[in-house]
């Protein structure tokens, strides 16, 4: 990634670009538009990641502390160097392809440990958590509907992931345990479709 910014440090820094802001409105932000589902910036970390971010000259401190909700907050910008670093670590993050380290690997890598009926009760809990992740995730699209189109992209690549992870999943329990469960379709309808826009 640009500058050897971590996937945090990148998400603040492009909630800068687009505005400046104190931390408790990065919070905010990321909170509203569901960021949660995808990175793993605690509440506590907001300010760290922020002091790292300015120590090495990507954001600077606008003027004097706001006073929100009775508290000074501190609020932030980029410089131009952080602007210039973002969108090329940004555009690194689209571009390449980075090993991702799924924990179902490592299950699946020790499997011959796990008797065939705890397996089978493993597997049947992640159809189920996995259903229960994609309906999360589609109301959340639904709800966000006037959403510029970037924001949009990140629920349907994550929805897409899973959709294939359910696949996968199906496919795999057929194999193993002889079960013909199949996933639901999460496309909507014909008619869903024409009635909302599709997030």
């Amino acid at each position: 990634m640009g500058a050897d910014l971590t996937p945090a440090e990148l998400t603040l820094l492009g909630l800068l670009v687009e505005k400046p802001r104190h931390g408790y409105e990065l919070d905010e932000v990321i909170d509203a538009r569901g960021m949660r589902e995808w990175t793993e910036i605690g509440f506590s970390s907001i300010y760290y990641l922020l002091g790292r971010l300015r120590d090495r000259g990507l954001i600077t401190e606008v003027g004097a502390p706001r006073a929100t909700k009775g508290k000074a907050r501190r609020v932030y910008r980029p410089t131009d160097e952080g602007r210039r670093v973002c969108a090329q670590a940004a555009e690194a993050a689209i571009a390449e392809l980075r090993p991702v380290f799924p924990p179902v690997l490592i299950g699946l890598a020790n499997q011959p440990l796990i008797p065939p009926e705890r397996l089978r009760a493993a597997l049947d809990r992640r159809a189920a958590a996995l259903q229960e992740k994609i309906a999360a995730l589609t109301a959340a699209r639904a709800a966000r509907s006037d959403a510029p189109d970037f924001v949009r992209a990140i629920f349907d690549h994550a929805l897409g992931q899973l959709a294939a992870e359910q696949q996968w999943l199906a496919d795999y329990r057929m194999k193993t345990t002889g079960s013909d469960e199949r996933p639901p379709d999460p496309s909507p309808t014909t008619a869903e479709a024409e009635d909302h826009d599709p997030l």
